[in-house]
């Protein structure tokens, strides 16, 4: 068994929102490397990467530079893969684009893998359970009204989520105040009972993620996610000692030598793990065995069409975030249903990509 191609291209999804049918700028769309690697005895895998932006097209590149130097290898030493991989490229790693571009290659290793292997992925991982909760992510931005948020927080509960997420750090003229009231009517919206999640991307300083979360911890958060700069683990620790409100971290971290520091700050509460950021697969794996060591649960974000193996996988796995960014993609993507995703029967992945992107693949 030998690895005979490595292809990509660029695929430009329409940036819908269709979990609270909200609105979007029209025309904009969200980019994204597809990767598939082809064996010898006509079975391949897939792999998705993206963050790239305006580096999209360099992204692409570093797929097609590092996946010429697998040709030849054998799909089931994915970690003398990744090692070679490492070799070629330098010092230009271990985060980065570098980053990105290893995570695709290595996603499709597994999916190989689990393919010839006959089974899912999921199973080849650990095989903890054969479903998982997931929560509706992307439907309720900081970028909204206050209305706007409070009829799509609405409409996730009549379509049957029982956890979502919103955001605060609110653009423009904003306050303490202001962010509190919002957590305010999107609890009093969905009632008691529904699970609520929220997310800072970084922008608080460790005192305000203090002062404001505070504020807000009479409406029960599941947790206040990524609350201030990502790799400042003492501040975050300083947080996370203060409020009951668990925190979540890690979606902004590369690799895994990161985590370790975050993990022996005590820094987290959930240990959030980026497939694309960390690397692949086979990094995932071995961050979630360190949260594991630490007793912390594990939760992912986006991709979660290869996040539902993840995390079905682990006995520390927790909840799938469903963003449904990637599932244009697939011809048959994994859907969650009254909040719960079932794992893919099918070896691998379980993921074909659309007839259009297999025609998009030079031959």
């Amino acid at each position: 068994m030998k690895i005979e191609r490595v292809q990509s291209q660029i695929v430009r999804l329409p940036a819908d929102e269709p979990l609270a049918d909200g609105k979007v700028a029209p025309g904009t769309t969200r980019d994204i490397v597809v990767v598939r690697i082809l064996t010898r005895d006509g079975i391949e895998g897939v792999g998705v990467s993206f963050f790239g932006a305006g580096m999209t097209n360099a992204l692409k590149t570093a797929v097609d530079d590092l996946g010429a130097v697998i040709v030849g290898e054998d799909p089931h030493q994915v970690e003398r893969i990744v090692d070679k991989i490492r070799t070629h490229a330098g010092s230009s790693g271990p985060s980065g684009v570098f980053a990105l571009a290893l995570s695709a290659i290595d996603t499709a290793l597994w999916d190989i893998r689990g393919k010839l292997l006959g089974v899912p992925v999921a199973k080849l991982l650990g095989g903890f359970r054969d479903s998982v909760p997931a929560y509706a992510s992307g439907a309720l931005m900081r970028t909204q009204s206050l209305k706007e948020v409070e009829t799509a927080a609405g409409r996730l509960v009549e379509r049957g989520w029982t956890s979502m997420k919103t955001q605060l750090a609110l653009p423009g003229h904003t306050s303490p105040e202001i962010e509190v009231d919002r957590i305010r009517v999107i609890r009093e919206t969905i009632g008691p009972d529904i699970q609520l999640m929220c997310d800072i991307n970084q922008r608080w300083s460790v005192y305000q993620a203090i002062s404001i979360g505070q504020r807000i911890e009479k409406y029960h958060l599941h947790w206040l996610e990524d609350v201030t700069t990502c790799d400042d683990y003492a501040g975050l620790a300083r947080v996370t000692g203060k409020l009951t409100t668990p925190i979540a971290g890690g979606e902004y971290v590369y690799g895994i030598q990161p985590f370790r520091q975050m993990l022996e700050a005590r820094s987290v509460d959930f240990v959030m793990i980026d497939l694309i950021r960390v690397g692949g697969i086979t990094q995932w794996m071995k961050v979630a065995g360190m949260a594991e060591a630490f007793n912390l649960p594990v939760v992912s974000h986006l991709i979660p069409e290869v996040h539902v193996h993840l995390i079905a996988a682990i006995p520390n796995g927790h909840i799938v975030e469903y963003m449904p960014w990637t599932r244009g993609l697939f011809d048959n993507p994994p859907l969650p249903v009254k909040g719960v995703m079932a794992v893919p029967n099918a070896p691998g992945l379980g993921l074909t990509f659309t007839r259009e992107i297999n025609n998009g693949f030079t031959r």
